[in-house]
């Protein structure tokens, strides 16, 4: 018997709001099937939508990706700072203006962070 996830969950997973898979279902991103007034997934699904979401196909030797929604993007003459919510982490990039502008980052745009970090920093405050 299929496991099925509810949009809501869906949405947990995914690191988006209700609203966007809802708007991504009207695109035909994703399609829900409907178990009486809810909207639900195969859990099945779940792993091949988080792949087309977060490019698993491309080549790189970066293993942390973090699919989300842009929530902030500050830009100056040159630098431009992009603010990301991916599920419960927030992402903070710093990049070049025109990057950000060639990739069309602007609030509410679905996005994927890749993460490949050589420093570890530590933390004993809130732990």
């Amino acid at each position: 018997m299929a496991t099925y996830l509810r949009i809501g969950e869906v949405a947990q997973a995914v690191g988006v709001s209700v609203d966007t898979l809802r708007r991504w279902e009207a695109e035909g991103k994703v399609t829900f099937e409907r178990r009486g007034s809810q909207r639900v997934l195969r859990a099945d699904e779940l792993a091949p939508l988080l792949a087309s979401l977060a490019g698993a196909s491309s080549t790189s030797s970066a293993r942390n990706r973090f699919a989300g929604i842009v929530v902030a993007v500050k830009r100056d003459e040159v630098m431009a700072q992009v603010e990301m919510a991916c599920g419960d982490f927030r992402v903070v990039s710093l990049m070049s203006r025109d990057a950000c502008d060639e990739l069309g980052l602007e609030v509410g745009k679905p996005a994927v962070a890749v993460v490949k970090a050589t420093t570890v920093i530590v933390e004993t405050d809130g732990v």
